[in-house]
């Protein structure tokens, strides 16, 4: 009996919050703009994050975590809602300097988004118990507060994400999708502590190593 080997993917959509492209002095996309991180850069909630010897500057970039549930293709906007039960709170680990460096000589760069451990995922909960469209999620540092959002200031809303992305990848089950990262992005540094929050249920915390 042949065994049947399933990988899931992360897509992540870009500058979904203005605050945060303008923050970084990047122009607003006119179209959604995705990036795939592959299932090896996921790192469960509980695992340590060790910095890696490519980047002097890592950034952290809190972000709802959505699950997708069903197989999909060509979803529509109002149909999006069925394609996911539950949601966490992650974040997008991002090479920052490497990330310049790409973007200098106009190379892609998932070099700089999708090694190892960049994608944190805490745990997921039921999507009925939140209100999705005002949705208050935060980031902590050592317990000061680096990243506060709402669901409410997306480009892109939830539907319009799945629906967008469908347009380019068949979504699978198991499969998860980043939606972005509100303004406060900033630099990790061995020993800091990191602690999501979704309304008041806290979500994740990840160490830096």
């Amino acid at each position: 009996m042949r065994l049947r080997i399933y990988f899931m993917k992360i897509i992540c959509i870009a500058r979904n919050y203005r605050e945060h492209a303008r923050e970084l002095n990047n122009p607003l996309p006119k179209s959604a703009v995705f990036f795939i991180k592959p299932d090896t850069a996921l790192l469960k909630n509980g695992r340590d994050f060790y910095i890696p010897e490519f980047s002097n500057n890592i950034h952290f970039e809190a972000e709802i975590v959505l699950k997708i549930s069903r197989v999909g293709k060509y979803i529509q906007p109002e149909f999006a809602h069925r394609y996911f039960e539950q949601i966490s709170l992650g974040i997008d680990f991002t090479a920052r300097d490497l990330q310049n460096e790409l973007k200098k000589m106009g190379y892609p760069w998932e070099m700089a988004k999708a090694f190892d451990g960049a994608a944190v995922t805490g745990e997921f909960f039921d999507k009925n118990q939140f209100g999705l469209s005002q949705l208050n999620f935060c980031l902590k540092k050592n317990g000061q507060m680096v990243q506060e959002g709402n669901t409410a200031d997306m480009i892109y809303d939830f539907s319009k994400i799945i629906a967008e992305a469908s347009k380019f990848f068949t979504l699978k089950t198991g499969d998860l999708i980043m939606t972005g990262t509100p303004a406060g992005v900033g630099q990790v540094n061995s020993g800091d502590v990191l602690t999501g929050f979704i309304e008041q249920q806290k979500i994740f915390e990840v160490s830096i190593k």
